[in-house]
């Protein structure tokens, strides 16, 4: 994947600016993975432009250090970067990074994504941030990812169902429905049972 393994998820930044952020991330991986990143990418459309990044990030996090060198875009490149690591607690904390600031429109694909995944404090974080904003943007880009974006609904409901239902049985009270139908535009009877 070499030094452009994320160029392809910020066609809006130039790649200067891209190439120079990922040269920050360790080269080093964790418990001796061999791979810096998965195989597996991400496709969206933002605005009608493609956009790609990989599943998951296996590197240890950057030194905060280096983060207070950067600018805010720089800063924000790597936030959303970090919301693909392999460690949930690397994820929550670069999530919160993002909904703390004024974040861009470009970086909605990462967010959106990390709330089809399992860390229920997550999903809390990110409906906590969004439930009393106007979301339209993230509905909007839900709405340009339909496919995508049943499939995302699709893994949220079996991490429910798998983690989270002895917790709350009722699954009209599970946080992740909640961000889904109130902050991403998700039907109350969503029609993705037969996507793949």
């Amino acid at each position: 994947m070499g030094d452009y393994m994320f160029k392809n998820g910020f066609p809006f930044i130039n790649d200067e600016i891209v190439n120079r952020v990922i040269t920050l991330i360790p080269q080093k991986t964790y418990r001796n993975i061999t791979i810096r990143v998965s195989n597996d990418d991400i496709n969206y459309c933002l605005k009608q432009t493609s956009l790609s990044f990989p599943y998951r990030l296996y590197t240890p996090e950057i030194e905060d250090s280096v983060l207070l060198g950067l600018n805010d875009i720089e800063r924000t490149i790597l936030h959303c970067i970090y919301t693909r690591s392999c460690d949930g607690f690397i994820r929550e904390k670069h999530i919160k990074y993002l909904l703390t600031s004024n974040f861009p429109e470009w970086s909605i694909p990462y967010i959106v994504k990390v709330c089809d995944e399992y860390v229920i404090e997550i999903l809390q974080t990110v409906y906590d941030h969004l439930k009393n904003r106007n979301t339209d943007i993230f509905k909007q880009f839900c709405k340009e990812n339909w496919r995508t974006f049943c499939k995302s609904y699709n893994h949220m409901v079996s991490y429910w169902n798998e983690f989270y239902r002895d917790d709350c049985y009722r699954y009209e009270d599970y946080v992740g429905r909640k961000l889904f139908i109130d902050c991403f535009g998700a039907k109350r009877t969503m029609n993705c049972i037969d996507i793949n």
